[in-house]
C-alpha cells in the first residue's frame, strides 16, 4: 500500500464512495460532492483521485454492464476496501481528537 495519509479531497471522495455504496461511479461521485459541498467538482480531478485511491489500495473498481442509455459503454464502479475503511476511521479519529482539544468551542458563539 502506497501512502497512508488522506488529503482532504481524497477523504471526501472516499466518504462519497462509502455513502453511495453500490452506485459509486465517477459522474455520480462528482454530482454528490457538488450537492454536498456546494463547490464545482471537475470530473478529471475526481478521476485522478480515484486512480490514486486505487493505487493506495483504498478502493477497488469493476466495470458494470453495458447499457443502451450510455450507447453500450460500461460504467466503472468503485467500492471501498478494508484499507480504505481503516484510513477513513483513522482520519476521523484524528479530527475528533483535534476537535476535542478546542475549549468551549460552539458555533453559537460565532
Amino acid at each position: 500500500m502506497k501512502g497512508t495519509n488522506l488529503g482532504e479531497f481524497e477523504e471526501l471522495v472516499l466518504l462519497t464512495i462509502a455513502a453511495l455504496v453500490n452506485d459509486a461511479y465517477s459522474v455520480g461521485i462528482c454530482d454528490e460532492l457538488e450537492k454536498r459541498t456546494g463547490r464545482a467538482v471537475k470530473l478529471g480531478v475526481v478521476h485522478a483521485v480515484l486512480n490514486r485511491l486505487e493505487e493506495k489500495g483504498y478502493v477497488k473498481s469493476a466495470l458494470g454492464e453495458a447499457t443502451s442509455v450510455r450507447g453500450g459503454k460500461r460504467k466503472r464502479f468503485y467500492t471501498i476496501t478494508s484499507a480504505g475503511k481503516a484510513a477513513l476511521l483513522k482520519s476521523k479519529e484524528v479530527r475528533d481528537q483535534l476537535w476535542s482539544l478546542i475549549p468551549d468551542f460552539s458555533l453559537k458563539n460565532i
